[in-house]
């Protein structure tokens, strides 16, 4: 009886659809001529020899911009140093009654980055963060560290550096397109235009900076609260010069050089006069040009960070240079 009744509301409903349809018809057919002759249009004018033409006139520019995202792709990967105990797996069954299960136990999984603790451990983690992040995730004061996260500290300043200089460089190759491409492509197929023509999409986001969490759940799961520090540009050129006082860096025969950290990095560019030391390439011949600082004799070979160890490349030679590492 009951799939009876089921088909004859979906039989009252197709008649309503139909004589909506039979009413309203001449109105949907002045909407949908518009739009399928546009995507007629559309679809001609991207395979038209005009737009092939244009985009193998600009094939190399737009290479060039993919090859820099996919290296500011590849900085973002730059791993975040945690010493924390691989304890292993184990599998978590609650055997108590009914009303004294806690759901929220079972669901529980563990991550690298997230610490399960007391409330007062997390309230303390919001007040004093740093020292925190060093006591509860085995994050050691030691020249080593210190080392890592001013590397993942300058490779996320190249990102950020590089996000602005991609973006630019893109807009400066549009532009000098604009009068080439039909004005109605320009307004209503932008995102498929800039597909078409071979740009690789951009990620402007900022989830790649890693993040520590602190969380608290009560016994029951019905209170709990989370401390999250995320270690961005701000945090990290602060965490840098956290560590290296803590380790009492200026008293070590290594330590006795400067931090890298955004200002250094600024200088190093300054005093090179915003130029390449390996081909040339400057700011001045390239306003978008992406500049990074290396070590000439990398840490991972024993150099330090020392001005004088210190050399503006642009992201091409620097590139090239850790391949050859």
């Amino acid at each position: 009886m009951g799939w009876i009744i089921l088909l004859l509301v979906i039989l009252c409903i197709l008649i309503y659809l139909f004589e909506l349809l039979s009413a309203y018809w001449p109105c949907l057919l002045l909407l949908a001529v518009p739009f399928v002759g546009w995507k007629i249009y559309e679809s001609w004018y991207y395979k038209s020899s005009s737009f092939l033409s244009v985009k193998c006139r600009i094939e190399s520019y737009i290479q060039d911009c993919n090859d820099l995202n996919q290296h500011i792709e590849s900085l973002k990967d730059t791993y975040l140093v945690s010493n924390r105990t691989d304890y292993g797996d184990a599998a978590y069954h609650d055997s108590s009654k009914w009303n004294y299960k806690r759901a929220h136990l079972q669901n529980q999984k563990y991550a690298p980055n997230v610490y399960n603790c007391s409330r007062t451990v997390c309230d303390n983690a919001r007040k004093r963060p740093f020292e925190y992040v060093c006591k509860y995730f085995g994050v050691k004061p030691t020249e080593e560290s210190l080392e890592e996260f001013e590397n993942i500290l300058n490779n996320f300043n190249a990102v950020e550096e590089g996000k602005t200089s991609i973006q630019a460089e893109k807009s400066k190759i549009l532009d000098s397109i604009q009068n080439d491409i039909p004005f109605l492509i320009r307004r209503l197929s932008k995102k498929k235009l800039e597909k078409k023509l071979g740009f690789e999409e951009i990620d402007m986001g900022t989830a790649y900076f890693p993040m520590y969490v602190f969380k608290y759940v009560s016994s029951g799961g019905n209170a709990s609260t989370q401390c999250e520090v995320v270690m961005d540009i701000d945090n990290l050129n602060r965490f840098v010069v956290f560590l290296s006082e803590k380790i009492k860096f200026r008293k070590s025969a290594a330590g006795q050089r400067a931090l890298m950290t955004s200002k250094l990095r600024q200088h190093i560019k300054e005093r090179d006069g915003f130029t390449c030391k390996k081909c040339g390439a400057s700011l001045q011949k390239e306003p978008n040009l992406l500049l990074e600082i290396d070590h000439i004799i990398p840490v991972s070979k024993g150099g330090l960070t020392t001005e004088d160890n210190l050399q503006t490349l642009c992201w091409r030679c620097n590139r090239s240079k850790g391949a050859k590492i």
